[in-house]
Parts: C-alpha cells; sequence; structure tokens
C-alpha cells in the first residue's frame, strides 16, 4: 500500500489481532533496510533485531508463556516509565488502557481478563513474525533517541508494504527468558518486541485509536509572525 508520507503516519496504529498470512522474507529485508537508513548519531547505527517465524517463534512463546504461568519475576534491564509517573501521564496511560478494554467489552473490573488480554503481549498477539529488538548496553543515553528512529523506519516501512505492526515494550519483562531462548550475547540488552502480520480489521481490538496531544500542548514557536 505505497502512499504518500502523510498516508503512511495516517494510517500507521498500534496492530493486536492479525491473520494468518506469512510475511515474506524479502518484506521483512527491505523492512530492516528502511529501518537502518534512519539518522544515527556519528553512524553508531545502535539496535538489532532478532526476528522469528514459524517453530522458532513457537518455541519462545512456549518460554514466555511457562514464564507467566510460573510466575517468573520480572528483570527488565531499564525503565520503560517515569518513577514517579505525574498526573498527567497516568491520566493518559489509563485512558489508553480503557479504550483498548472497552473494544474488547472487558469491565474495569474484570481483572482475569486484563490479565489474559496483557498475557496476549508474550505471544506477539498472535502474528506471524514476532521480533526483538536489542541495543548493546554500553549504549549512551541519546542512542535510544537513535534507535526510535529506526524503530519509526521500520514501522513506515511495515505499513508501506502493506502489512501492520505494534511495539511491545512488555517483552523486556522478561529479559532472561529471551536472552536464554536466543542464546544473546550478555551485553545485548533486551528493549521491546514487535509483532508484524496482515492485519485483521475485523476484530475490535484493531478498531480503537489512542487520543493524540494536541499541537498546542507539545510545539512551541519562536520567531514567527502570528497567523503566518
Amino acid at each position: 500500500m505505497s502512499g504518500s508520507l502523510d498516508d503512511l503516519f495516517a494510517s500507521r496504529h498500534s496492530v493486536r489481532a492479525f491473520l494468518d498470512e506469512a510475511v515474506s522474507l524479502d518484506d521483512l529485508k527491505a523492512m530492516c533496510m528502511a529501518a537502518r537508513s534512519a539518522p544515527s548519531g556519528a553512524n553508531l547505527q545502535p539496535g538489532c533485531l532478532h526476528i522469528l517465524s514459524a517453530d522458532p517463534l513457537s518455541r519462545l512463546i512456549d518460554q514466555l508463556q511457562q514464564a507467566i504461568v510460573q510466575k517468573r519475576p520480572f528483570d527488565n534491564e531499564y525503565s520503560y516509565f517515569p518513577e514517579p509517573m505525574s498526573r498527567e501521564l497516568k491520566a493518559r496511560q489509563r485512558a489508553a488502557g480503557y479504550a483498548l478494554y472497552q473494544a474488547l467489552n472487558i469491565s474495569r473490573r474484570d481483572i482475569e481478563g486484563r490479565r489474559q488480554q496483557f498475557a496476549r503481549n508474550y505471544s506477539f498477539f498472535g502474528a506471524p513474525v514476532g521480533i526483538i529488538v536489542t541495543i548493546d548496553k554500553a549504549m549512551g543515553k541519546g542512542c535510544f533517541m537513535d534507535l526510535g528512529m529506526f524503530l519509526m523506519s521500520f514501522l513506515l516501512k511495515v505499513e508501506d508494504l502493506g502489512y501492520s505492526a505494534t511495539g511491545i515494550g512488555a517483552m523486556a519483562n522478561y529479559a532472561s527468558v529471551i536472552h536464554e531462548n536466543l542464546g544473546l550475547h550478555e551485553d545485548e540488552m533486551v528493549v521491546c518486541g514487535l509483532a508484524v502480520g496482515k492485519a485483521d480489521e475485523a476484530h475490535p481490538v484493531n478498531q480503537f485509536r489512542t487520543e493524540r496531544a494536541s499541537l498546542e500542548e507539545f510545539a512551541s514557536f519562536y520567531g514567527f509572525e502570528a497567523g503566518t
């Protein structure tokens, strides 16, 4: 679905239900090459993608599900959310969560339903391709900015090729399970996961959209004439 850049930005959203359709290796390679074209300070090019499908993906999912059943403690190597989280940011987080659960007809008091939905993170939401994103632990904080641009470039190419995806920050919670499964080098930090495939557009979970902050909330303009 190649289109204008504005079209790609407008159509991109997190997809959490996928069709049982394969993603071609050539398309995955194209996504990777688009990602690597992203800006990179001093050309350090931080970040690696570990791309799984078929049996390797199933084996990782099985081990992650076992970790959930065994109530294995989280062992993520970095903090995704601010600590403590401000009231404003907490409100945004709750609004996004409530909208997701409402789309799935899961009530606020349905703790088990919410737990089961959260656990779907660790099955890559049924996508045919699961990706683990890592970064060298020695990289500075600025390299996470480069990694973000790398991932956004990847996601836009996903959209351009007619697929859909979602990031899975929760994947870092079981970093040791992933290390064991993939045999990662000890210097690799698990940052997140990605689920990639063809979207199941009819599924309720793909019907909701999160609200974005208004321009006035996050952008300030200096030195411009009013109204121009």
